[in-house]
């Protein structure tokens, strides 16, 4: 009696072992499957995180196409100036002054980005309210407040007098070489009407 029911009883025994195996690994399988997904999922989006990272978006400085060629801009595409008269130092330092010409500044101990090899190009000078503001070559920058929208370059070539320094502007561009001022300029700002804003009215 015993000899012919015992492998009846291994038998039993055997599938109730590979039912309680089949239920611990199908989990696990399935739980294998659902990381192997999220860890692809997590790497697209990091790739798409990266792709908008490396475009110029975000960058302090860019270079843009205009009406005077290659020039640089802010973040938010306004042309950037400088002024012969400034190397090193800020002379552009009055509230008056700086209504007209904005400082391009970073956050203290921050360098600022460009695309390529503009970024090697670029420092920062400290101004007399302890702000650091970029330059091209030593060079401050700023943007001009008669420019109203980006791609315009009203400030090319302009010429103004602030606290007794006077002023000569050109747009920045990649090379460092400044455009040729507009052929109607002349040496008088087309805002000249005297007075204590830099010959400027608004």
């Amino acid at each position: 009696m015993t000899s012919k029911t015992a492998p009846s009883t291994r038998v039993r025994r055997h599938q109730k072992r590979r039912r309680t195996a089949l239920a611990v690994v199908a989990p696990a399988a399935v739980l294998s499957v659902l990381a192997l997904a999220g860890c692809g999922s997590n790497g697209s989006s990091s790739t798409s995180g990266s792709s908008d990272v490396s475009g110029s978006t975000g960058m302090t400085v860019s270079v843009s196409d205009t009406s005077s060629g290659d020039v640089l801009t802010n973040s938010a595409g306004r042309t950037l100036y400088f002024s012969d008269q400034e190397k090193n130092k800020v002379l552009c330092d009055s509230g008056a002054c700086e209504a007209i010409w904005t400082p391009l500044t970073v956050s203290s101990g921050d360098k600022p980005s460009a695309p390529g090899k503009l970024a090697g190009q670029l420092t920062t000078v400290n101004r007399s309210d302890g702000s650091a503001q970029v330059a091209l070559d030593g060079r401050p920058l700023y943007t001009f407040s008669f420019d109203h929208s980006a791609g315009d370059v009203n400030g090319n070539g302009q010429k103004d007098s602030f606290d007794g320094t006077d002023f000569t502007w050109h747009a920045a561009t990649p090379t460092g070489k400044a455009p040729a001022a507009p052929s109607s300029g002349t040496s008088e700002s087309p805002y000249d009407e005297g007075g204590d804003s830099g010959g400027y009215h608004y």
